[in-house]
């Protein structure tokens, strides 16, 4: 219950969600490569995050991109910290994916928010 004055308008009945997920999402210029779940409490680790590549992003990648890996792959990720703990930069050492620098924090430099967060939101306002 909550408090409201008369004439407020009536609350919308929203329905509740059926729970959320962490979303791990890899994608190149062509679209999506791998789109990777788990439950809402799992905590993103530099083992998880390695065991991700190792075993679902390259085979994922050799399927969609068959000539891909051979040609040398260029692995552009955020800088949060299991990115960068020494096991995940020696997978990533191992898998001989390339990893440049990280480019300065701007806007213009997040696909993301214009390429999986539109869609994805008018996704889930048609629903």
């Amino acid at each position: 219950m909550e408090w409201k004055h008369p004439i407020s308008p009536k609350a919308k009945n929203l329905n509740p969600s059926s729970g959320k997920v962490l979303l791990l999402l890899f994608w190149d210029c062509n679209g999506l490569i791998l789109e990777h779940y788990h439950e809402q409490d799992t905590i993103v680790t530099a083992a998880l995050y390695t065991e991700i590549l190792k075993s679902n992003l390259k085979p994922a990648l050799r399927n969609k991109h068959s000539g891909l890996l051979s040609r040398g792959v260029l692995l552009l990720h955020d800088n949060t910290l299991p990115h960068f703990m020494a096991a995940t930069i020696e997978a990533i050492r191992q898998l001989k994916f390339e990893l440049p620098p990280h480019p300065t924090h701007s806007p213009d430099l997040a696909p993301s928010d214009y390429h999986m967060f539109g869609p994805l939101k008018e996704a889930s306002s048609v629903q």
